[in-house]
């Protein structure tokens, strides 16, 4: 089974700033853009994931429409982390213990009170069992610490194993990248 993971296309904000589950959209042109990339070859038994978030639900109904598949409804599962209080902050105006807090426990600190590494890690532990149990191929249209996630756990590494594995590497994730994972 193959799964292809794929960056959301570039979100409209300036640079500088912390979102993560803020719901972020994305231009026409960077969504028809990315669309075409994907689109070269029409795919056979294949089933669209998406986070909800309207960055990558947008790129998801686009390729389904575009062959002819339905419409995946979103997965919560698969949104990138929740940064409480500090999305859509400039990271300079962010309170410089926070992030010293976050990075001396970057597993359970709950930036801005919102989510963990490692309650991100679980859910979306849960959703690579769920697609395993599932035998096909997929596409998953999600966020960068979502692959970073889906990547630890494709490598056999339980969610709080996932969750230091991600937090503690750098990553260079171009939006609408992809990575292929094969079992």
């Amino acid at each position: 089974m193959r799964l292809l993971l794929v960056r959301h296309p570039q979100p409209i904000i300036e640079t500088g700033i912390c979102y993560g589950r803020s719901d972020l959209d994305v231009s026409a042109e960077q969504l028809t853009q990315t669309r075409r990339q994907l689109a070269i070859a029409q795919p056979t038994e294949l089933t669209i994931y998406t986070s909800p978030l309207q960055r990558c639900a947008k790129l998801a109904q686009a390729l389904a429409e575009h062959w002819n598949l339905a419409v995946p409804d979103p997965d919560p599962r698969l949104a990138e982390i929740d940064f409480g209080q500090w999305e859509l902050q400039r990271w300079d105006d962010i309170p410089r213990h926070e992030i010293d807090a976050w990075a001396a426990d970057l597993v359970h600190y709950q930036p801005g009170g919102g989510e963990s590494v490692l309650q991100m890690a679980v859910r979306v532990h849960d959703f690579y069992q769920h697609w395993r149990r599932q035998h096909h191929d997929a596409i998953v249209i999600c966020h960068a610490g979502t692959i970073r996630l889906l990547q630890a756990c494709h490598a056999g590494l339980a969610p709080a194993a996932m969750a230091l594995h991600a937090a503690q590497r750098p990553h260079h994730i171009d939006y609408s990248s992809t990575l292929l994972l094969e079992t």
